[in-house]
């Protein structure tokens, strides 16, 4: 029975050790290393790939995208989308940010709707409406065939941080009118805040609303 009661005790303590030891090893020390490492050799993307603004304030994270939308209105459901800048694609996931300076993640996520459901259908049309009535100005008219893709669809996540050229592009004559600029001038803007495929092959050309935005606010406010 003491050999028993022995061998138990044994195996016990053994056992308390290797879960000290490797709780020290695996909880503390490799946390710790890989963290180190991280920040040394990536401390942008280790810090959540943060974005500032000219003033140096933290307005959002390049991973992740924002909604850019006027002040709910009393009896209002939806905000309305703030034309002066240059708009992300459909979500109903983002978090608000009218002035570029607050950012709040509400929820991510997918519709999960077919390709053939109506309300998908009737909300890609409404999508369409409103990018066609909303880009299109005195000296420009946008056509239904200028429409791309990401502008009337959300992505899987519906935190999609860019849009495509083509996107982008279609929103200058706005951006310019509204922001008292010229097109030539918000187009350069684009384009030079324009990636392209990752190691020339991998991927397609994209914008990062929020970059491209911060540039705008830079633009406007000099």
């Amino acid at each position: 029975m003491n050999n028993s009661v022995g061998n138990t005790g044994r195996v016990l303590w053994a056992g308390l050790r290797a879960l000290l030891v490797l709780t020290v090893i695996t909880g503390v020390l490799y946390p710790l290393a890989v963290t180190g490492i991280a920040q040394l050799a990536f401390p942008g993307k280790a810090n959540g790939s943060e974005i500032k603004d000219a003033s140096g304030r933290v307005v959002g994270s390049e991973l992740i995208g924002q909604r850019y939308d006027l002040p709910l209105k009393e009896g209002e459901e939806t905000a309305a989308p703030d034309l002066r800048w240059f708009q992300p694609r459909p979500s109903n996931g983002l978090g608000t940010n009218s002035v570029n300076t607050q950012y709040k993640l509400i929820l991510s996520g997918a519709t999960n709707r077919s390709g053939d459901n109506e309300d998908l259908i009737q909300w890609v049309k409404d999508a369409k409406a409103a990018v066609i009535k909303d880009n299109s100005t005195a000296s420009y008219t946008v056509r239904p065939s200028d429409v791309p893709a990401d502008a009337v669809t959300s992505s899987g996540s519906g935190l999609d941080p860019h849009i495509s050229p083509e996107y982008a592009s279609l929103q200058v004559h706005r951006i310019a009118e509204r922001n008292h600029l010229t097109v030539a001038r918000v187009d350069r803007l684009v384009a030079d805040h324009t990636d392209g495929r990752v190691l020339g092959f991998i991927g397609e050309p994209r914008v990062n609303v929020l970059r491209l935005n911060v540039a705008l606010k830079e633009l406007t406010s000099s």
